[in-house]
């Protein structure tokens, strides 16, 4: 047995055992039956939703108590809460799966079909998790003074004021750090790195307001239902803007430009579907 190595540059993975580690890990949920993935993504859909959640009730008891930058900032901290929850429980998320379902398609381990199976899988889920939860979070939140329907309207408000193109530009940065938070999350060694992690990436998405097609489906639909704020047509377009920039974002940005910098690079590396290996 080798002993652990005091050299820091030692401790960090190289980024060919991070490739291969996520590409495992897609295969495992491309081998999952589809009950037992899109079960996964209902969860993931609820428990994101804590995040959203935690940003309506800490608007409503900062309002005219806080400046606004403070209250942006302590926005952006609770929104990482849900997404502490996915990640670190391993349920199925579409946002991460931008990224991480691709490589083994790009490793020509896996079809195009089978890709489309499992993004509509995990996000048909996601969806009914997510919306599940909103109509929930409506039904007692006002009433259980958890938060005022206010808080809903102003959540909602940087997804209805932009046009389709600022959207969904922010969309795709959104998908792309959330693309880098799956790699990232392979990176990490333990899971207070995870955690650090984890928060990070998602504190810059809540804190910039950026779409993500789950949480903001939680956030839009809600609006939706408990307001005349949001429209029916608002959230039709947020949901399909932010699911195709999100999905944009990760794939090219994350999922093709992390795999063929490194196997086009000078590690040696090829697609298993052009090498042979030697027992």
């Amino acid at each position: 047995m080798s002993t652990p190595s005091s050299d820091p540059a030692d401790a960090r993975k190289s980024s060919e055992s991070i490739l291969t580690q996520q590409i495992e890990e897609a295969l495992s949920q491309f081998r999952r039956s589809t009950s037992g993935l899109f079960l996964s993504g209902v969860s993931a859909g609820l428990d994101l939703a804590f995040g959203p959640l935690l940003v309506a009730a800490m608007l409503t008891i900062t309002a005219g108590v806080y400046d606004e930058p403070l209250r942006e900032i302590l926005a952006g901290t609770v929104y990482t809460v849900g997404f502490i929850f996915v990640i670190l429980g391993r349920s199925e998320l579409f946002t991460e799966h931008t990224t991480l379902a691709v490589l083994p398609v790009l490793d020509r381990q896996v079809s195009l079909r089978a890709l489309g199976w499992l993004w509509g899988v995990v996000f048909a889920g996601n969806i009914l998790g997510s919306a599940i939860f909103a109509v929930f979070a409506v039904s007692f939140g006002p009433a259980f003074g958890a938060f005022e329907l206010d808080a809903l309207v102003e959540i909602a408000e940087p997804f209805t004021s932009h046009g389709t193109l600022a959207l969904f530009g922010g969309a795709l940065l959104a998908g792309w750090l959330m693309g880098l938070l799956s790699w990232l999350v392979v990176a990490a060694r333990d899971t207070v790195s995870q955690l650090l992690v984890v928060f990070t990436v998602t504190f810059v998405i809540g804190f910039l307001h950026l779409p993500h097609s789950i949480a903001g489906n939680v956030e839009m639909l809600a609006a939706a239902v408990g307001t005349a704020a949001v429209g029916l047509s608002d959230y039709g377009r947020f949901l399909l803007v932010a699911t195709l920039g999100n999905a944009v974002g990760g794939t090219i940005f994350v999922g093709l430009l992390k795999y063929g910098h490194i196997v086009r690079g000078d590690t040696g590396l090829e697609p298993r579907g052009a090498r042979r290996t030697d027992d």
